[in-house]
C-alpha cells in the first residue's frame, strides 16, 4: 500500500467516524466500508492514534493527503515529486487542459499579478532545493577530506558534516512545504487563465465543464504536432471574428 493509499484510508477512517458520531448509525454500505477498513490491523492501529488526535493534527494528515497527485499513475518515488507533481497536473485533471504543454501560452495571457505570484512561489521552493544540494555537497566534500586521512582540522571537518547532515532533512521539509504556496499559485493561473488563453486561440470557453474538457483535450493534442486532419474538430468552439471599426 503507497502512503496515499494509506492516508486516504486514514481520512476516510476519520470521516466515517465522524459521522457515526453524529448521526448515530451507519448507513449499510458505509458501516461495510469502515468495518473493512478496520479489518487492516496497521490501519487499525494509526486510527486508534488519529482519535486521540485534536483538530490540528488531523488538519496535517490532510494536508500531506494534498501534497499528493490525484491520479495513482502519476506518483512519484519522492515527497518533493509528488508535491510538484500534484500542480502540474491539476489543469488536465480539472479541465483537461495540458499546462505542460501550453505553459508559455497560459502565462502569456493571464494578469502580472498572478504570474509573479506563480514566480514567486517558485522561488521560495528553488531557494530551500538550492540549499540542499549546496549542504549535500559540502558534506560529501567533508566527508571524502576525512576519508582521506589524518588532517589538523579533523574537527571543523566533522562538525560541518555533522551540522549539514542534520540541516538536509529540514530543508527538504521545507521545500516541500513551500511547494503549497506554489500549488495555490498554479491552482489561480489556471482557473483565472483558462477564459483569456481560448480567447487568444481563437476559441469561446463553453457553458458546460464536459465541453469544455472535450475543447481542452483537443487543443492539448493538437498543439503536440504542426497541423492534424482533424483540426477542423476545433470548429465548434471557434470565437465569432470581430472586425475593427473603420
Amino acid at each position: 500500500m503507497t502512503n496515499r493509499a494509506f492516508l486516504k484510508d486514514r481520512l476516510t477512517v476519520l470521516r466515517l467516524e465522524r459521522r457515526e458520531a453524529q448521526q448515530g448509525t451507519l448507513r449499510t454500505g458505509d458501516a461495510a466500508e469502515l468495518a473493512g477498513l478496520l479489518a487492516d490491523p496497521r490501519l487499525a492501529r494509526a486510527a486508534a492514534r488519529d482519535r486521540r488526535r485534536t483538530a490540528v493534527p488531523r488538519g496535517l494528515l490532510r494536508e500531506r493527503f494534498a501534497r499528493f497527485p490525484i491520479a495513482d499513475d502519476q506518483i512519484a518515488p519522492t515527497r518533493l515529486g509528488n508535491a510538484v507533481r500534484r500542480f502540474e497536473e491539476y489543469g488536465w485533471d480539472r479541465y483537461r487542459l495540458d499546462t505542460q504543454l501550453l505553459w508559455n501560452e497560459l502565462t502569456g495571457c493571464v494578469p502580472d499579478q498572478i504570474r509573479r505570484q506563480s514566480e514567486l512561489a517558485r522561488a521560495s521552493v528553488d531557494f530551500f532545493v538550492a540549499l540542499l544540494s549546496g549542504h549535500v555537497a559540502v558534506a560529501l566534500a567533508a566527508a571524502l577530506a576525512l576519508a582521506a586521512g589524518s588532517r589538523p582540522d579533523r574537527l571543523a571537518l566533522v562538525s560541518t558534516l555533522v551540522v549539514l547532515t542534520l540541516l538536509v532533512p529540514v530543508w527538504y521539509r521545507s521545500a516541500v512545504t513551500t511547494t503549497d504556496e506554489w500549488a495555490a499559485a498554479v491552482r489561480a493561473l489556471v482557473n483565472t487563465g483558462r477564459k483569456p488563453l481560448a480567447a487568444s486561440l481563437g476559441l469561446a470557453l463553453p457553458q458546460t465543464l464536459a465541453a469544455e474538457r472535450a475543447m481542452w483535450t483537443m487543443v492539448s493534442r493538437l498543439s503536440r504536432i504542426p497541423y492534424h486532419e482533424r483540426a477542423a474538430a476545433l470548429d465548434p468552439y471557434r470565437a465569432e471574428p470581430t472586425t475593427d471599426p473603420a
